[in-house]
């Protein structure tokens, strides 16, 4: 079985590892994987190492990059190209530019190939690793992708990917795109054992912030960009500096990460607040911290989230897309936040409420390690990645095996 799977860029961030991951692993006597990748734009960390650890390299369009562009068009007809040479059963995207273009150029060569006449027309599928009908863009911008989305679902898509019911609920339900039937719940898949750090680990990253024992670390770890609204993560840290007392534990903050924010963010913390920049020693970071914090304005199923669960580090996040998901049923209802299964969950924007939650689990010893281990246990049933692999698989089949019997 064929796959061309195509992503828009390899940056920094979950969809780059779950796209790479996949195609690493989907290279044996069943199936062949040839992945499709754009470009990454000045002020993005680029992931592309992952890629080349694989058994096939890359197939890179420079014309494929996040933006609305003409260069589009270009990026189009070398999808198509590449689509006419590997004759795909399956062609698999990522991601909205990608999704865009890549099922555009995938129709196209459906229309064109000559397998058709004889009912080899490949399976389009796609998945939302997150979505923008909300917070990225402005409203006209907004309407057009919606469309754009819509109008893909019915004519060229076979399979929609989500990877959170909750996603689901807001892209099937909520904006309209395509048909129930069209969908599958497919959670994200990582290396649990790579989370796994000890005590020297923990013990190098405090000390490299200067963070006492008993010093409360609460870390945010992802891309510097809008959509994280490190801006009110900022807030927050003012406000528990300003509630600060002698009853309180000490806290120090610290970003992980790199975009183009990172200057702008640095001048509007004033101090307060450490950044790292980007780190491979991910699982040393985790046990670094006692609590990771998200402040997002949107998400698919963030990445961040997941790892600081499979490291035994509890979080505080705002309650969008899949994180939802993630932190679970809602236990207790406080002034601004609630405490859920593996989580601790506030309201987008509310940077109050989310100081108040970081100080709540803050100065509960036994909830903090409560929710790491609910949390541990969740992410090993749900998103080792050879459940990730295995599902995938699965998928596959069942759409090849459908075309086989005309239904």
């Amino acid at each position: 079985m064929k796959i061309v799977r195509i992503i828009a860029r390899l940056n920094v961030g979950g969809p780059a590892r779950h796209v790479t991951w996949l195609t690493r692993e989907l290279q044996d006597d069943e199936f062949s994987s040839v992945l499709i990748a754009g470009t990454v734009p000045p002020g993005e960390e680029d992931m592309s190492y992952l890629a080349a650890e694989g058994d096939a390299a890359p197939v890179y369009i420079p014309e494929m990059s996040r933006e609305l562009s003409p260069k589009d068009i270009i990026a189009f007809l070398k999808i198509y190209r590449v689509l006419m040479r590997e004759r795909p059963d399956i062609v698999h995207t990522h991601t909205a530019k990608a999704g865009t273009v890549g099922r555009a150029a995938a129709l196209a060569y459906k229309l064109t190939n000559p397998r058709a006449l004889f009912g080899g027309r490949p399976k389009i599928v796609h998945t939302f690793h997150g979505h923008v009908f909300h917070s990225y863009y402005s409203p006209r911008k907004t309407k057009l992708f919606l469309a754009i989305e819509k109008a893909l679902a019915r004519f060229a898509t076979d399979s929609i990917i989500t990877i959170s019911d909750q996603q689901r609920k807001e892209i099937s339900g909520d904006f309209g795109i395509g048909r129930g039937e069209q969908f599958e719940t497919i959670q994200l898949g990582i290396d649990i054992d790579d989370l796994n750090a000890g005590g020297a680990e923990r013990t190098a990253v405090r000390d490299e912030i200067g963070a006492s024992p008993e010093t409360i670390v609460i870390g945010f770890v992802g891309r510097l960009t809008e959509i994280k609204n490190l801006s009110m993560f900022i807030k927050a840290v003012g406000l528990i500096e300003q509630a600060a007392s002698s009853s309180m534990p000490a806290f120090k903050f610290v970003i992980v990460g790199d975009g183009h924010l990172r200057k702008t963010l640095e001048a509007e913390a004033a101090g307060r607040i450490v950044f790292l920049g980007n780190r491979t020693d991910v699982a040393a970071v985790y046990a670094g911290c006692d609590i990771t914090a998200l402040t997002s304005l949107n998400e698919g199923t963030p990445l961040s989230l997941i790892e600081a669960m499979a490291a035994k580090t509890p979080f505080v996040a705002t309650s969008v897309g899949g994180v939802v998901d993630l932190a679970g049923e809602c236990r207790e209802q406080h002034d601004g936040f609630s405490v859920c299964e593996r989580g601790v969950t506030t309201a987008s924007g509310d940077a109050e409420g989310f100081a108040h939650g970081l100080i709540y689990l803050a100065e509960n010893e036994k909830l903090r390690k409560s929710l790491a281990e609910n949390g541990r246990s969740f992410v090993e049933e749900r998103y080792a990645k050879q459940r990730l692999v295995n599902d995938i698989k699965k998928l596959y089949r069942k759409l090849l095996n459908e075309g086989k019997s005309g239904t």
